[in-house]
């Protein structure tokens, strides 16, 4: 059974932000990527979706670690700006790459929403080396400006990228997402989650569990971890 190591990582100057391991019983850092989670804007690293995650993917020998980004450990309902945001990431990918006892011979960053985007930027800037990139739900656009796309950094992107999206999710319109990833040099993959909103949630009358969309979600990450 795989267990759980709470940690502190430091940022610039005595700022300090929380993150949590999830270690399996045996982690082989030379066959298997460590994966590295972060949270959406308007949640921490408890959600529900990246707590699954982590303990599906340690049982499955996959070392874990998610985290909050300062605003969220600060208690700030608005996110840090985009700087600080960036600076996080690469300072987890960091802390993690040269953990004394765990230090992953490879990693895959994923992240909820603004997390996932985050990770993007800093790959695409070559600030964080990475085997692939998971998004689940990646913000396209604002709500309802279908025409302001997040999508120049993907295009300098070249690992493989998994992304997970809604059929109804108002911030990833996925005829302009199935364009934009068209045009990407990167393998990408998009798996959607017919009925769904940007947090995965269907209305009661589909019938569906959120413990069933988790499992699919699951299901298609170990899948293509292995292929990473």
């Amino acid at each position: 059974m795989a267990c759980e190591e709470y940690v502190f990582i430091p940022l610039k100057g005595d700022k300090k932000i929380s993150g949590i391991i999830s270690i399996p019983d045996q982690f082989v850092r030379e066959k298997k990527p460590a994966v590295i989670l972060a949270h959406g804007a308007g949640n921490g690293m408890f959600h529900p979706l990246l707590i699954h995650m982590a303990n599906v993917l340690a049982e499955a020998g996959y070392l874990c670690m998610r985290f909050n980004f300062l605003y969220r450990d600060e208690e700030r309902k608005s996110p840090d700006s985009e700087g600080v945001l960036e600076a996080t990431w690469v300072r987890v990918c960091e802390y993690l790459r040269n953990h004394p006892q765990y230090k992953p011979s490879f990693i895959v960053a994923a992240g909820k929403s603004m997390g996932g985007r985050i990770a993007s930027q800093v790959v695409a800037d070559n600030l964080i080396q990475v085997r692939g990139l998971i998004f689940l739900g990646y913000p396209l656009h604002p709500l309802g400006k279908t025409d302001t796309l997040r999508d120049a950094h993907l295009y300098r992107i070249r690992v493989p990228m998994l992304f997970f999206a809604g059929s109804n999710d108002p911030f990833c319109n996925l005829d302009k997402l199935s364009e934009v990833l068209a045009k990407t040099d990167a393998v990408s993959t998009l798996e959607v989650i017919e009925g769904a909103d940007h947090s995965f949630r269907l209305p009661a009358s589909a019938g569906i569990s959120d413990r069933e969309i988790n499992a699919r979600i699951l299901g298609k990450t170990l899948s293509w971890l292995k292929t990473v």
